[in-house]
């Protein structure tokens, strides 16, 4: 079945309210898996129709966070089995995936395996993030802890603000849209800053 244009958060509401939760897990499985998929702008249509009351809250943040940890796993496998050899040659052909796919390497090559976590963030890198990791042959364990951690995050603020914002939909998919790379950079600081005070605090327990 060919999957429908997906414009705007408008549109998407009257979609996903036919569709439902299957529709929600599609869209984000299949935009984790490799394919340019507004996700984003899914998960703020789904938490918007949360908050009118066509779905439930709980379930879809079951729904939204198994669906992108599974889409980034398949992504990488994908990866890991050839996706390196793909992304060379679509990078030859379309100059759109040249310019992602370069800028995505030197992500990688930048911030390591916490690439994973702040790719998630950010639009037009997202889709690539599990393919790229499992073609540089990153650790799957390693891989999965930052999916797992990026996908809790991203998909619980993305459908908690579409359950609060309703009607601003469409400027607050914009927003999420431009500024997803300094969120990712200011979570990665935080969690760094948490990480250092709590190694600290044990090496002076162990020390004492």
């Amino acid at each position: 079945m060919q999957m429908p244009h997906l414009p705007n958060p408008s549109e998407l509401s009257d979609w996903l309210a036919t569709w439902g939760y299957v529709g929600v897990f599609i869209c984000v499985f299949i935009g984790n898996l490799g394919i340019p998929v507004p996700e984003e702008t899914v998960l703020l249509a789904a938490g918007f129709l949360a908050g009118r009351g066509d779905l439930a809250l709980e379930p879809l943040y079951l729904v939204g966070i198994g669906s992108a940890v599974t889409g980034d796993c398949c992504g990488f496998f994908f990866g890991r089995t050839g996706g390196q050899r793909l992304f060379q040659r679509l990078s030859e052909r379309f100059a759109f995936v040249r310019s992602r796919y370069q800028r995505l390497q030197v992500f990688f090559n930048v911030h390591g395996s916490k690439a994973v976590f702040m790719a998630r963030f950010i639009a037009g890198a997202r889709f690539m993030a599990g393919p790229m990791a499992g073609a540089a042959g990153m650790s799957f364990l390693r891989f999965l802890g930052w999916n797992v951690s990026g996908a809790l995050i991203w998909c619980s603020l993305i459908i908690t603000i579409g359950y609060v914002v309703g009607d601003e939909l469409e400027a607050v998919s914009h927003l999420i849209h431009t500024a997803g790379y300094w969120v990712a950079l200011g979570l990665v600081l935080f969690l760094t800053i948490v990480w250092w005070v709590v190694r600290e605090r044990q090496q002076k327990r162990f020390e004492a």
